[in-house]
This record gives structure tokens, sequence and C-alpha cells, in this order.
């Protein structure tokens, strides 16, 4: 294996999460949802339909916000309807954040938007191609999870 492929590989995730990149997936995906989402907010929801219902504070830290910014993001989704904060039936005082059903059909509409938008990215890609880096980058996600 060429001694340059960490090297490469370090460029390449740095751009891929940097702000500006995410942004520009973010910007097409929640056009015309409104409802208090929109490229800010996007992550905590995403990140609540991964983890399913939990605490603000266990919300940040998986999606890499402060409580706070948490909290006023969950405001504004809850607000337009798409999450609710429950009590929390581990810990009396405190309280969990929770899709609503049209919270997670707003995922589901993202979802699709998103596998759409990447599909789009690889469409001139070799077939064979775009499966082996869909498949190694299953692989290293996959690996990177497992060493947490």
């Amino acid at each position: 294996m060429g001694d340059d492929l960490g090297e490469r590989l370090e460029a390449g995730l740095g751009e891929l999460l940097q702000r500006r990149t995410r942004l520009g997936l973010y910007t097409d995906l929640v056009a015309g949802i409104g409802r208090g989402l929109d490229v800010s907010s996007y992550p905590l929801l995403s990140g609540l339909a991964r983890m399913g219902p939990t605490t603000a504070g266990r919300l940040g830290r998986e999606i890499g916000l402060d409580r706070s910014g948490v909290s006023r993001y969950a405001s504004r989704l809850e607000e337009g309807g798409l999450l609710r904060r429950s009590p929390d039936p581990d810990d009396a005082r405190g309280t969990l954040l929770v899709l609503t059903e049209d919270g997670e059909k707003i995922v589901s509409l993202l979802r699709q938007r998103l596998a759409l938008a990447l599909t789009r990215r690889l469409t001139d890609w070799p077939t064979a191609e775009a499966r082996a880096f869909v498949t190694g980058l299953e692989r290293f996600v996959r690996e990177l999870r497992d060493d947490v």
C-alpha cells in the first residue's frame, strides 16, 4: 500500500468535514421545507433520527454542538412540529428530545434527497469503482466506530 494513502485520506476527509462542504450538501436538502429546518438545525434533526429519543447533552456530544446550541435549534424544530420534548423515564428532572411523526416523515424525505444527490455525484464513475468506493467507505466508518 502506498505511503501517501494516509495523507491523501486525511486531506480528503478534512475537505469533506469542513463546514462549507457540508453546507453545500445541506442547502439543497433543506430547501423549501421550512418548519425551523435549515442548514444549522439539519445535523440536530439527522442526529436525533439516528440516535432515537435522547437528551440534549447526549445529542450535542454526538453531533458536536454544546447543550445550549442543541436547545436553541431544538426549540425551532419543536415550534415547526418536527420534534417534541418528553419526560426522561430514567431521570425525573430530565427531558428527552423525540421526533414527531412529521419529523420522521421529513427525515425520510431528507434521506431520499441526500441519497439522490450522492447517487448523482457517482453517476459518471465506472460502476465497479463506485461500488468499491462505497463498500470501502462503509468498512472504514464501521472500523472507526468500532475503535471508539
